[in-house]
């Protein structure tokens, strides 16, 4: 399994939100099998989001299409401000 680890400053939650939930049923067909969605205690304008998929290729492909699709786009991410930091990450045991 591989994990789409995303972070990133917002506007506000509940436009973001919504912006997310667009975009369910491309994370499905895109291989996405779990997402969690966290915020920090202390900064309820910052989301960490975590996608789970069988495979580091298919996170790799997901990451481009957010990449060149929907971060750059602000119709597609009307609540995000500043820069995103994404990773994909492998379990390590």
């Amino acid at each position: 399994m591989a994990t789409l680890h995303i972070e990133h400053s917002i506007v506000n939650y509940d436009l973001w939100k919504a912006a997310f939930g667009r975009f369910a049923e491309l994370r499905a067909r895109s291989g996405v099998r779990h997402h969690r969605v966290l915020r920090p205690v202390d900064d309820p304008e910052y989301v960490v989001i975590d996608l789970d998929l069988d495979t580091v290729p298919e996170a790799t492909h997901f990451l481009e299409y957010l990449r060149e699709r929907v971060w750059s786009s602000p119709e597609n991410a009307p609540a995000l401000i500043g820069t995103v930091h994404a990773r994909i990450l492998e379990q390590a045991d």
